[in-house]
């Protein structure tokens, strides 16, 4: 199974792949610096804890071993700003995709390019044929990232399962299919 790279660079970020209980202090940190910014969106949250964190480092080896989901730390000039990560989804060819960043790193494009560096890796993969990124309807922020990298809303559907405090029980699905290779055979710009 080919795997997508460990280290992804985009100029002045890099997402790299967590390393692991070398990594528990940074991750540490940077959830506990976000929380309230996350609290409104992300149920996780509410059971963060030294725990939560070193069993989300363990998932994350396993995880990635295994193909399920690929966890990146987003970095800016070596500092940590938030994750991104892609994992399988119910269709064997599609994979779904979360970000969030800390509180000092948003409105600076960060998110967007983050995304964009991780959909275009994905798409290296023969086995990805489409991406997916689903938020909360009431999440504004999150919705601007998929139109900005030309996915398409697909769905709009209830959730069954509990929904962070701002949320509204309606999640948005946005998808992004593989594109297709030019007719000529020559590589793209």
């Amino acid at each position: 199974m080919e795997r997508p790279r460990q280290i992804i660079e985009c100029g002045d970020l890099v997402l790299r792949r967590w390393r692991g209980q070398s990594d528990f202090a940074p991750a540490f940190q940077l959830i506990e610096e976000s929380l309230d910014h996350l609290r409104p969106w992300e149920p996780w949250v509410a059971h963060h804890s030294e725990k939560s964190t070193r069993d989300f480092l363990a998932r994350s080896e396993s995880n990635w071993a295994s193909g399920d989901v690929y966890n990146y730390a987003i970095a800016k000039e070596g500092t940590l700003v938030g994750m991104c990560q892609t994992y399988r989804w119910a269709e064997p060819q599609g994979r779904r995709m979360g970000y969030w960043l800390h509180p000092a790193a948003t409105g600076r494009g960060i998110a967007t390019r983050a995304t964009a560096a991780m959909v275009t890796e994905m798409f290296t993969l023969p086995d990805v044929a489409y991406l997916e990124i689903v938020h909360d309807l009431a999440n504004t922020s999150s919705a601007a990232i998929p139109r900005r990298l030309g996915f398409t809303e697909v769905l709009r559907e209830q959730v069954t399962r509990p929904t962070a405090p701002s949320g509204s029980g309606i999640d948005v699905v946005w998808r992004l299919n593989r594109p297709a290779p030019p007719v000529d055979g020559s590589p793209r710009p």
